[in-house]
């Protein structure tokens, strides 16, 4: 008798613990539905908003942020790419709260320390920066203080690499491989790199950036920097990019083995730049394992190739079809008749401001 009446007090407690939960549950359904139309509503009015001010040319986008806080968030997605100046606005993490979705950074002016007062101002492609007047530098006058330390633009990649994980192109300068191993483990679908004072360790790091598909490296460069990228580092380059379409080797030095590796390993390479190269003799030949390559390019190059081999020695590269020559010294007939040999399938020939 008494187990009865346990059970049926049981029975109750559990009923009365069913019908609370559900009416929980209604109620919580009724909020949600209360409030769910005004959201969608308000995401609605931003999607159309933002849809009719991505019609807008460029010109009138700037001033469109000075109407509302609202309007300034919208202007600030519509942003895909940005050249940071201040360095303190991306190790804050203020650049994704302006811009949440960029896919595009520069970070190379933001890399540099220089002096705001002086009147001496330089610019060698991406780089620009106020030189001061006590210039001690006789072969050149870019230094390690005018730039910020590999470990501090380091900590910034990781930030970046946090904050934009759909970043698809970086200009960086003097980072090392643990910054671009951060990028490459929080960016997968990083596509074009822009490396200045790049040498022979940090190309460990990018070796796994395995979706790269442009790739410019700066190693040297006559009065500035003078990094290293030798054969050591193109033959890791070459083993860990593959998917490469475009190269570009400005101020590197390497030799026939350092080519041949990236033409046996970037299969899909269709084009390489070659600007300002300290290439060693004979590195010529090595364009006969490029099975795609289809533009080559010379860009202020002192020499192309100073070796004295044989016709039948030097090999072919018959894909080539596009053969650009600009600001080059073309005064060796030899090595120009080499690389007119190598490239015999040539069907179009741009000579630019060359001297010869």
């Amino acid at each position: 008798m008494f187990r009865r009446r346990a059970e049926t007090v049981t029975s109750h407690i559990v009923g009365a613990e069913k019908e609370q939960v559900q009416e929980q549950e209604m109620e919580w359904k009724c909020r949600k539905s209360a409030h769910s139309p005004d959201k969608e509503n308000q995401n609605s009015n931003w999607f159309k908003t933002n849809k009719i001010l991505s019609k807008l040319p460029k010109s009138q986008r700037a001033a469109n942020f000075l109407v509302s806080k609202r309007w300034l968030n919208l202007q600030g997605r519509l942003v895909r790419s940005v050249k940071l100046f201040d360095w303190e606005f991306l190790v804050t993490g203020r650049v994704f709260v302006r811009f949440p979705n960029l896919v595009h950074v520069d970070l190379v002016n933001g890399c540099l320390i220089s002096s705001r007062n002086s009147g001496i101002f330089c610019t060698h492609k991406n780089l620009s920066f106020h030189l001061g007047s006590d210039v001690e530098g006789k072969d050149r006058f870019f230094d390690e203080n005018l730039v910020l330390n590999a470990d501090e633009v380091d900590r910034g990649l990781r930030v970046l690499a946090s904050g934009c994980p759909n970043l698809r192109k970086l200009v960086v300068v003097n980072c090392s491989e643990m910054g671009l191993l951060s990028l490459s483990e929080e960016c997968p679908t990083l596509q074009e790199l822009d490396l200045l004072m790049c040498n022979d360790r940090v190309l460990r790091g990018i070796a796994a950036c395995q979706n790269l598909q442009v790739l410019r490296l700066s190693g040297m460069v006559d009065g500035f920097y003078g990094s290293l990228v030798s054969d050591v580092g193109l033959t890791i380059l070459a083993q860990g990019c593959k998917r490469l379409v475009k190269l570009e080797l400005s101020g590197c030095k390497g030799s026939y083995e350092g080519i041949k590796a990236i033409g046996q390993c970037c299969q899909m390479l269709e084009e390489l730049t070659l600007r300002n190269h300290s290439m060693q003799d004979e590195w010529l030949s090595a364009l006969s394992f490029f099975e795609n390559l289809r533009t080559l390019r010379f860009v202020s190059c002192k020499r192309i190739d100073g070796s004295a081999e044989l016709d039948e020695q030097l090999g072919s590269c018959p894909t080539v079809e596009r053969l650009h020559l600009e600001k080059c010294q073309l005064r060796d007939k030899r090595s120009l008749r080499a690389l007119f040999l190598v490239c015999h399938n040539t069907r179009k020939l741009v000579v630019q401001n060359c001297w010869g």
